[in-house]
């Protein structure tokens, strides 16, 4: 029988959302292997579910996650380290083919800023504190930090913040394009639900095509990425979900998606 998981916690909002919350206040949240394998369990199997359509990780009002578990990275020396099965749990997390949406209110450092830039929208409350403090430590991000941050805000901002391990708040990082938008911190996990539910109600097919072309702008030139997306556009057009997309708007009436 499966266990149970201890790090985070699972709640269906509706038939088509899931909301993972990180659940370890008494260490702000701090990632260790077992609370990114049970994120990664938890998107692999909302992965294969039909009736999930996308999926909102949250924290609570003062920490989304405060960075790694410092106490387990400090017992890895490198052999152990680069033999981590760690990188596998962040590539199934980067791999998930649904909208991920995070809702970041208190502290997103290190592995919880990574945590943040894996998923494809993220809205902060106004307090939050988001960096890259790993330098402190005498380390460097390992999940993505350098590489993501870069891509995301740019050489200027990503270079402040890796090497000096300053952090950001929430309207800078709106700013940067690290966040989509910033409400007050009461109101950030039900505005991400908010939206997580109005990106739900739309067709399964069609979100993950454009998730995959959105993401695809990173990897390939204009041209080929142009190529992707008029491939995914027309793939679409053999669709139920075009036809009754198409039907709803002639109708006037809301449609009604089945992800076929």
């Amino acid at each position: 029988m499966t266990q149970p998981p201890q790090d985070i916690l699972l709640e269906r909002h509706g038939e088509h959302l899931l909301h993972i919350v990180l659940n370890r206040p008494e260490v702000r949240n701090a990632l260790r292997n077992q609370t990114l394998q049970e994120i990664a369990g938890a998107l692999a199997a909302a992965e294969t579910d039909s009736r999930i359509r996308a999926v909102v990780i949250s924290g609570n009002l003062k920490v989304f996650a405060a960075g790694a578990d410092i106490n387990e990275l400090a017992e890895r020396g490198a052999i152990e380290t680069q033999l981590d099965v760690r990188p596998q749990y962040w590539r199934t997390i980067a791999s998930f083919g649904k909208p991920l949406l995070a809702a970041v209110t208190g502290y997103a450092l290190g592995a919880g800023c990574e945590l943040l830039m894996h998923a494809d929208i993220a809205i902060a409350g106004r307090g939050a504190k988001i960096g890259q403090p790993e330098i402190n430590l005498g380390t460097i991000p390992g999940a993505g930090g350098t590489q993501r941050l870069i891509r995301t805000v740019g050489k200027p901002l990503a270079m402040k913040m890796v090497l000096s391990g300053e952090f950001i708040g929430a309207d800078e990082a709106l700013a940067a394009g690290l966040v989509a938008e910033v409400v007050d911190d009461e109101a950030a996990l039900s505005r991400t639900l908010a939206l997580a539910t109005t990106i739900a109600s739309k067709s399964p097919l069609a979100l993950r095509l454009a998730k995959e072309a959105l993401l695809k702008s990173y990897e390939l030139g204009l041209d080929a990425g142009l190529q992707f997306e008029r491939k995914s556009f027309s793939l679409l057009a053999a669709s139920d979900d075009r036809r009754e997309g198409i039907a709803a708007f002639k109708e006037k009436r809301a449609a009604v998606f089945s992800g076929r």
